[in-house]
């Protein structure tokens, strides 16, 4: 669809006129009401990556960018980059049959103790493997911690604890917990598949029972040139996820007690005992795969310095959401109204802040909108190994995402910004609008690596996201939201969105932007920075 006429689509279902507010609204906080009318509207369907809303969505964002001057980044100057994806999902409930040393088969029954997964490398796959306990799956060599000390899981299936120990600093526990980084370790030392095993915790922040729900949605992988998915790991695939239920099968006649595991595993150390489980587990996963495309949206702001233009900061937010749920419900839309039409409409106003100002900052300014972030930040690890922009010249990303624009904010958390130059950058812009910066009050969600910025971060590029802070009854906002409307089709413009505070959201945005791009120096890791080292300038981005 044209730009003419998404926006005739937009006018003629009257949506710009639906969101007004009773208040007066200043310039900024129109706009983002106005884009976030259309976001969020019906007409696009939950915006999910590959489908009719999402395009429509995207000509909709390059029609604001052209509308602002900003030059094409994306192919064949154009404002869109092409990604190519396989979109994956279960074809079945596969198969999962535990042994036990008798030879004798015991029930996994699905949906209570085991929910098979998926693989997007291939149709079918099966692995029959004796079992190697690991606790968490840990590897901190900067803590002098192996999990794999001792035991050897060559030919064999890990299972790993979902989650990493509380102890640990939040983004480097969120590191630790990631399912990418745990995959990694264990094929590294020869597992030929993996198990993740769920604990009373990370139940009680996720049920089991929403695996059951979703469990056939389609997931997403960018395609390699040779046509083939990406897949992070490809001799170890994640073969099932184990309920707390399911997990006391797998620990019968353990040498340890799985209530044991589990204390263990919830003191401040997480450090459970590690061992070979008494079972063989024999799993078989087949997988329906296609190819689809979506595209990410860019667009450039030149810098005005000789030297300086060369490097870009990067603003980036997520353009896509679920799409349309399925079942019976008369509401069955997710319009993804603060995820992330939200993060979509304060880009929109950072960059029109750095046009109306007048005064062309020294570095180039990337404005990039991303496909694919709820199937796995799959646009944004598009991007980051296929810039559009110079690879050297990318200094750092200022990712929007999810602002929860349901109160006015007083606080903001800062992901990542304290382990590099960009972290003053932070603290003074946060202090000119009057906001104060507080630590991650939710560090058992390992948010740090959940949002585009992390791309960007393997990629070695220093990166922050700013959450909106848990001060002047954001708490009780914050949770109120994930609890009853993330991903749920109550994510719309019904609720009580202020857009005073999407207009504060942008601005402290831009002013870090803005900030980063007229420094003289850019932005480097902090020296021994955890994230630094891990990924400084390596261009593997977990890719191993």
């Amino acid at each position: 669809m044209s730009p003419s006429k998404v926006i005739a689509a937009a006018l003629a279902a009257g949506l710009v006129a639906t969101a007004v507010q009773a208040q007066p609204l200043d310039r900024s906080a129109e706009n983002i009401r106005a884009h976030m009318a259309f976001l969020a509207s019906d007409l696009l369907e939950g915006r999910e990556a590959g489908s009719r809303g999402y395009d429509i969505a995207a000509e909709y964002a390059a029609a604001e960018f052209r509308k602002l001057g900003l030059k094409p980044a994306g192919d064949g100057g154009t404002y869109f980059q092409r990604v190519p994806m396989v979109s994956y999902r279960a074809a079945d409930k596969g198969q999962f049959v535990l042994k036990g040393a008798d030879g004798r088969s015991i029930e996994m029954v699905w949906g209570e103790d085991q929910v098979v997964s998926r693989n997007a490398a291939q149709a079918e796959t099966r692995v029959s493997a004796p079992l190697v306990f690991v606790g968490y799956g840990v590897v901190a060599p900067e803590r002098g911690r192996d999990d794999y000390a001792g035991l050897d899981v060559r030919g064999k299936i890990v299972v790993a604890l979902d989650g990493a120990p509380r102890g640990y600093q939040t983004e480097e526990r969120a590191y630790y917990r990631s399912g990418r980084t745990k995959r990694l370790e264990a094929e590294k030392r020869g597992a030929v598949g993996f198990i993740s095993v769920e604990t009373p915790t990370s139940e009680k922040l996720s049920p089991f029972a929403n695996m059951t729900r979703s469990w056939q949605s389609w997931s997403m992988s960018w395609r390699e040139p040779s046509g083939a998915a990406f897949v992070i790991a490809p001799a170890t695939p994640q073969l099932a996820t184990v309920s707390v239920k399911g997990a006391a099968k797998l620990f019968a006649g353990a040498p340890v007690g799985l209530e044991q595991v589990y204390a263990a595993a919830e003191s401040e150390a997480g450090d459970p005992p590690r061992f070979a489980l008494p079972r063989t587990a024999e799993v078989v996963m087949r997988t329906e795969r296609q190819d689809s495309e979506s595209r990410n949206v860019a667009a450039l702001l030149e810098g005005s310095d000789p030297r300086l233009a060369r490097e870009t900061v990067v603003l980036s937010a997520h353009l896509d959401h679920v799409g349309v749920r399925r079942g019976e419900e008369a509401d069955r839309i997710n319009n993804g109204a603060l995820d992330n039409a939200a993060g979509v409409a304060t880009t929109f106003e950072a960059a029109r802040a750095f046009v109306d100002s007048g005064r062309r900052p020294k570095r180039s300014v990337l404005f990039l909108l991303v496909t694919a972030e709820e199937k796995g930040l799959v646009g944004a690890e598009y991007f980051a190994r296929n810039p559009t922009v110079a690879r050297e010249g990318m200094v750092a990303n200022v990712n929007l995402d999810m602002p929860i624009l349901t109160y006015d904010f007083v606080d903001v958390v800062a992901f990542g910004a304290d382990r590099s130059a960009i972290g003053p950058a932070v603290r003074r812009a946060a202090g000119r609008m009057g906001v104060k910066l507080s630590p991650d009050p939710m560090p058992e969600e390992g948010l740090f690596t959940r949002s585009d910025h992390y791309r960007f971060v393997e990629a070695g590029v220093p990166s922050t996201f700013l959450m909106t802070g848990f001060g002047n009854g954001g708490e009780a906002q914050f949770r109120g939201f994930l609890a009853k409307c993330y991903h749920k089709p109550c994510d719309d413009l019904s609720q009580p969105i202020s857009y005073a505070a999407g207009a504060k959201f942008a601005k402290i945005n831009y002013e870090i932007a803005r900030e980063l791009a007229d420094a003289p120096q850019r932005p480097v890791w902090n020296p021994g920075d955890f994230f630094g080292e891990k990924f400084r300038r390596r261009g593997q981005a977990a890719d191993r």
